[in-house]
Order: structure tokens, then sequence, then C-alpha cells
């Protein structure tokens, strides 16, 4: 071998050596990195059955419910792998600084559909509403009929389809008709001045007794709130058993059974009356 090749094999041979040293100076470190690889994977495994059980005590939708999961798992790696690569001796402040700087930009590009995607999640996990409950939301009232990590559609009780952003829905009060069950009617109408008031009262009160789903308690009651023009108004309030009854049907057939009651028992419910007097003699007529 001439001198130059045994120069280089001397080179590589040191080289070699340099490597083995560090390796084994840092020997330490990627145990430790190794340890701290293998029990985070283990840990956010963990965490992801634990997510995944609260989930299904809670219904939550599957594809959100494994959504959620994988975003926590597979975020929990990441930083499992950035605190090893850390550990083994490895700077990643460079990357990192570069990576929140893409991300910061991304997310402001993106803040409007990022905000409805985070409203969508939260709404999944809190879960005011549910498929199919009748809610009110600003100004629509409706059954829901769709729900998606950006809007929730809803069928509007005179047919009109809504789709509204889950940002607009997260940050307004959200009524649910549906999720309560028990409801409160109430029924307003006038009986005539000559009528016996306790009469009206129990009468009325008997003829709720036809109602759907009626409830015994909270008692039906009856108060009479006025003396209008050509009535004595009263308002009637009775709950009702929404799982037995609906609302509208409720009150339908409470008004119907308060108005026969009243028929059979000679109760009056007048008429608007407007007096209408003739003009005094000395005022002109208007000439034709």
């Amino acid at each position: 071998m001439d001198g130059e090749g045994l120069t280089t094999a001397q080179s590589w041979t040191a080289q070699i050596d340099i490597w083995f040293a560090i390796l084994l100076d840092q020997l330490p470190n990627i145990l430790f990195a190794l340890f701290i690889l293998v029990i985070g994977l283990i840990l956010a495994q963990l965490v992801r059955g634990a997510v995944r059980r609260g989930f299904q005590r809670k219904a939550t939708q599957v594809q959100i419910a494994d959504l959620i999961t994988r975003l926590i798992y597979y975020s929990l790696v990441i930083l499992v792998v950035i605190a090893a690569l850390q550990q083994a001796g490895l700077n990643l402040t460079a990357f990192l600084a570069g990576l929140g700087i893409a991300g910061f930009t991304i997310g402001f590009a993106l803040q409007d559909v990022s905000k409805n995607f985070v409203s969508g999640i939260l709404l999944m996990i809190q879960q005011p509403f549910k498929m199919g409950d009748i809610i009110q939301v600003g100004e629509y009232t409706g059954k829901v009929c769709g729900i998606s990590l950006r809007a929730t559609e809803m069928n509007t009780l005179d047919g009109r389809l809504v789709v509204i952003p889950n940002a607009d829905i997260f940050t307004s009060a959200i009524i649910n008709y549906s999720r309560p069950n028990t409801r409160r009617i109430e029924i307003q109408v006038g009986v005539g001045y000559l009528s016996d008031l306790d009469q009206v009262r129990t009468i009325a009160l008997q003829a709720l007794g036809v109602v759907d789903g009626l409830l015994d308690e909270p008692a039906p009651v009856l108060y009479f709130n006025d003396f209008g023009d050509s009535a004595i108004n009263l308002t009637m309030y009775y709950w009702i058993d929404t799982q037995v009854n609906d609302v509208l049907k409720a009150k339908d057939q409470g008004m119907v059974a308060v108005k026969v009651a009243f028929e059979q028992s000679k109760i009056e419910i007048p008429y608007p009356i407007q007096v209408v007097y003739p003009a005094p003699a000395h005022v002109t007529q208007p000439v034709e």
C-alpha cells in the first residue's frame, strides 16, 4: 500500500474512532430518548383509549369521536417524538420555530374555517342538541337534520333548509325545545262580563283533562288577567309530557276542549263590540 492509501485508511479509522467516541458519549442520552419514546407511545395509546371510552359514554357521533381521538393521539405522538429527539441531542429549535410560523400563517389564512371547525368539535362534545331536535338559534326555529364540523343544517317549521355555521351557533343562545320532557302551554280567552267566574274556572280546568300527556303536577291553573273592552280576559297554564304529546297538538286539544265546554255550559266568548253613534243633527252631511 502506497503512502497516500495508508494516509486515507488512517483518516477513516480516526474518523470512525471519533464517531464511536461520540456514540459512547451520547449513549446514555440515546437510551433515555428511546425510553421516553416507548413510554410516551404507551401513554398516548392509553389516553386514546380513555378518550374513546369517554365519547362512547356520551354517545357522541362515531365519526366525530374518531376524529377527535385521532387528533389527540397524533398530537401526543408528535410531542413524544420531539421530546425524544431533543433528549438524543438533536437541536430542533430552528425546525420548531419554522413550524410555528407556518402554522400561524396557515391558521390566519383559514381562521374562518378553523373557527367553524373548532366550534363544531366543541358542539359535538357538549351536545346542546342532537339530530331530530327542535331548536331555535337566533331568528331560525326548526328541526336539526344535519350536523357536520363546519355547519349545522336545520329544516325550519315553514319548510326552509337553513345551513348555519357552527361558529355562529356556538356563540348564540340555543333554545332546545325537544330536550326537556315537560312543557308549559298557555291558552288565552275572554268570557262575557255576566259570566260566573268561579264556574268559568271550574269548567275550563276540567275541560283540559282530555289533553294527551297532561301532567297532574304542576297542576293546571287559570288566572283572570284584565277587564277588556268586551270581555274578562283569562289565561290557562298547563304542563304536558313531550314524550306523549307535542306542543302544538296539546294546545289545539286544549282550545277545542275549552270551546266545547263553554258552549255546553252557555258561557259566552264575546266578540269585540264597537258602538257607532249617529252624527248630531247639526253636523253637515257631505255632499255627494
